[in-house]
């Protein structure tokens, strides 16, 4: 059985990213876990934070939890990986402990390497390049509010950041229409924006937020500054034009809501009107992390072999640990 690691929306194909929404919708809707989607008994998630966090860790805890699983918590600093262990090495020993590890990194190389050498699923909880749970979620909670996202518009504001990035890879994936709205010095990178076109993607790249809301039924932001970020004022200085305030929302559909995957900061790239306000679906998206998560923790985790083959390689593990019984 191959490995299905979680690295980047762009590195599944449609049927797989619908499985993982729709699995998660049910999980939500019926207010418990499927036993088609449960987790063998005893299963374990290893965490690694090099980032800080507060969503992405409880709703991963949370998520193994209501599995049937459990969850580890590591930081980097007290692992041998903080002393010089090379990543091959942390992957292989991790690999032998546990069912599947949830890096949130910086460097997006870190977590390639990590999967390279894992035999469990590796899962992208976060890296400067991009940030596919959250966008996930995103969608889930799109769709619970709006119906189907295919077709329809969604209008990312301010820092094309990893967040950006995995909003791309969606509307190639899904089927919506992206109208990004930056300054030119934090827009989307030339090979994103070429991927997007060989994708078949709709995206839109310009300056102007007010025309990015026009007729949106999705308007997205996120910080303006960073964690490890250390520009702050060029960057609050240049993004300070595109913040998400009543008058853009106003260009939106009527029935437009608004999504950030915070901590957000009002006043700054986000007014309190529009985040506090009745269009606002921060916390439903926020909640949506933690059954997306469980969907995705259950793909990676899932057998697809056909019900013989799994059968088979039951019968044979067993007479493995029979004969070492034996001897």
């Amino acid at each position: 059985m191959s490995l299905k690691h979680f690295i980047d929306i762009d590195a599944l194909d449609r049927k797989a990213l619908r499985t993982i929404i729709d699995a998660a919708a049910a999980i939500k809707r019926k207010g418990r876990v499927p036993k088609s989607l449960g987790l063998r008994e005893g299963a374990v998630l290893a965490m690694i934070f090099e980032k800080p966090s507060t969503r992405t860790r409880v709703s991963f805890e949370v998520a193994m939890h209501q599995l049937g699983g459990n969850s580890v918590v590591l930081d980097p600093q007290d692992m041998q990986l903080g002393r010089g262990e090379t990543l091959a090495d942390t992957a292989r020993s991790l690999s032998r402990y546990v069912d599947a590890i949830m890096l949130r990194t910086g460097p997006h190389d870190t977590l390639t390497e990590l999967a390279a050498h894992a035999s469990v699923p590796v899962i992208n909880g976060l890296t400067c390049r991009s940030h596919p749970c959250q966008v996930m979620a995103d969608v889930m909670t799109f769709e619970e509010l709006k119906g189907p996202i295919e077709g329809r518009t969604i209008a990312w504001i301010g820092d094309a950041n990893n967040v950006a990035t995995s909003w791309v890879h969606a509307a190639a994936r899904f089927g919506c229409k992206l109208k990004i709205a930056s300054p030119k010095v934090f827009a989307p990178s030339p090979a994103l924006l070429d991927w997007a076109k060989k994708e078949g993607a709709d995206v839109e790249v310009g300056e102007d937020p007010l025309q990015a809301a026009r007729g949106a039924d999705c308007v997205v932001t996120d910080v303006w500054v960073s964690m490890g970020d250390n520009d702050e004022k060029r960057r609050t200085e240049a993004l300070r034009p595109f913040q998400v305030n009543g008058r853009v929302m106003a260009q939106a559909a009527k029935d437009a809501i608004f999504m950030h995957c915070l901590p957000a900061h009002r006043g700054d790239e986000v007014t309190a009107e529009v985040i506090d306000g009745p269009q606002s679906a921060v916390w439903d998206e926020a909640e949506n992390r933690l059954h997306v998560q469980k969907a995705i923790l259950a793909w990676c985790l899932s057998d697809d072999r056909p019900a013989k083959a799994r059968r088979g390689a039951k019968r044979g593990a067993s007479r493995t640990k029979s004969r070492g019984a034996r001897r």
